[in-house]
């Protein structure tokens, strides 16, 4: 006779088995359930890239295609002179590609000192009451409408410059090598340099915001620990701060100068619109961008629009510049840092 406790002992290990059996077919059917959106989310993401990837050719084909006209009839002339003259048909991007380098340069030389040291205020010395205040200040100027900005330019800092700030430049750099030939000729108001302080207005909320962001991933600890050694403010941002940040720091510039080189509107409504390259500051100029936002409309003809067309290559091209440059930059900086 077979005891009692062993059929029992036989009956929970076949119970046992019959679960595990029955968890493993659970867990299969799990994973098998999983791999239809898995799968999906695969193939979505990457036609996503795919599709990125298919747009910036088409881009960059129809630019190349548009502009063969005008390369054909003006060669490499194109590149080097400042003459536009639709009537004879002569088009040239010197003056567009000048005065939209210099304006953008003109913009974070201005810009990039004052954005860093509101975003180093906000952070390291502000008291939390007015923290939120300019924060938020900050944030409103990014969100103003481009054409607002060229209104005030024209209608306000305009005559604010040419009245009080252009026949001081003058007279105060006269005779001085260089700085005289910058800061020469009459006082328009509008020109290079009222386009290149919009453009400073513009992109100084990107770089503050940007900067401020990530100034506050730092550790604190490193911070404490700095000032536990007896480290200054200033020591403490120019050691542990801004290394530790760089990247983002850069990343901020570099959208900053890409908002700059890309801007029309301000730009147009201020910086005088005259194809010509001159040595001072203070000359009407034009830019790429308005240059194709007065013209564009008014293009009669093949030459005509491919010379407009070739103008945005053009601007394409400076901005793929800009971008490996500060890849570039970056690589150059971790390596120096051993990250």
């Amino acid at each position: 006779m077979v005891p009692t406790g062993v059929f029992q002992v036989n009956d929970t290990a076949l119970q046992a088995t019959q679960l595990k059996t029955a968890l493993t077919f659970d867990k299969a059917k799990a994973v098998r359930g999983f791999r239809l959106p898995d799968a999906t989310f695969r193939i979505v993401s990457r036609s996503a890239a795919v599709l990125v990837l298919i747009i910036l050719t088409g881009v960059v084909v129809s630019l190349i295609h548009g502009s063969i006209p005008v390369f054909k009839a003006m060669g490499f002339e194109f590149f080097t002179s400042s003459s536009w003259n639709p009537v004879t048909e002569r088009f040239s991007a010197g003056a567009a590609v000048f005065g939209t380098l210099v304006t953008s340069a003109i913009a974070l030389l201005i810009a990039v000192p004052i954005g860093l040291g509101i975003a180093v205020f906000l952070t390291e010395i502000c008291t939390p009451r007015l923290r939120r205040p300019i924060a938020i200040a900050i944030e409103l100027l990014a969100g103003i409408p481009s054409i607002i900005y060229g209104i005030w330019g024209l209608f306000f800092l305009a005559p604010f410059l040419q009245v009080y700030v252009q026949p001081s430049l003058i007279s105060a750099f006269e005779g001085i090598p260089i700085l005289s030939t910058l800061f020469q000729g009459p006082p328009y108001g509008i020109g290079i340099l009222t386009a290149g302080l919009v453009l400073a207005v513009m992109v100084l909320p990107f770089i503050t915001s940007i900067s401020r962001d990530v100034f506050e991933t730092v550790p604190p600890v490193l911070k404490e620990a700095a000032y536990g050694m007896g480290c200054t403010t200033w020591e403490v941002v120019k050691n542990i701060v801004i290394p530790y940040t760089k990247s983002g720091v850069v990343g901020g510039i570099m959208l900053a100068l890409g908002r700059a080189l890309g801007e029309t509107m301000a730009v147009t409504f201020v910086i005088g619109n005259a194809h010509k390259i001159s040595g001072s500051l203070l000359a009407p100029g034009t830019s790429i961008s308005a240059n194709i936002a007065n013209e564009f409309t008014e293009a009669v003809g093949d030459i005509y629009t491919s010379a407009l067309i070739a103008l945005g290559l053009i601007l394409f091209v400076i901005t793929f510049i800009v971008i490996a440059l500060a890849r570039l930059l970056l690589m150059r900086l971790n390596l120096r840092a051993g990250t």
